[in-house]
């Protein structure tokens, strides 16, 4: 059964949420959260809220930590955008 775009959207930000509070991400969760941002993308109730505009820098996220040296160095250069992003997700409400 596929997920809903609001199980989507929760589950996004679960894992940019983890992510942040624990300075780790793995190879498994980068890859989910691009396939959860291609998701997203294809949902028309997204189109012209502001989580929609981020999706591609949501998505540039995850496809650096799947190769990324070292996933702490990575979420922490990005810990202003992981912030906007979940505010994003917050505010988002699907039509």
């Amino acid at each position: 059964m596929p997920l809903s775009a609001s199980n989507q959207l929760s589950l996004l930000y679960d894992l940019l949420d983890e992510q942040q509070a624990d300075r780790i991400g793995y190879t498994a969760e980068y890859q989910q959260i691009c396939r959860l941002v291609q998701a997203l993308q294809e949902n028309n109730g997204l189109s012209e809220s502001q989580l929609q505009q981020l999706l591609p820098e949501i998505d540039a996220y995850g496809q650096q930590g799947e190769t990324a040296a070292n996933s702490a160095d990575h979420i922490t250069a990005n810990q202003q955008n992981i912030e906007n992003w979940m505010s994003a997700i917050q505010q988002t409400t699907l039509k």
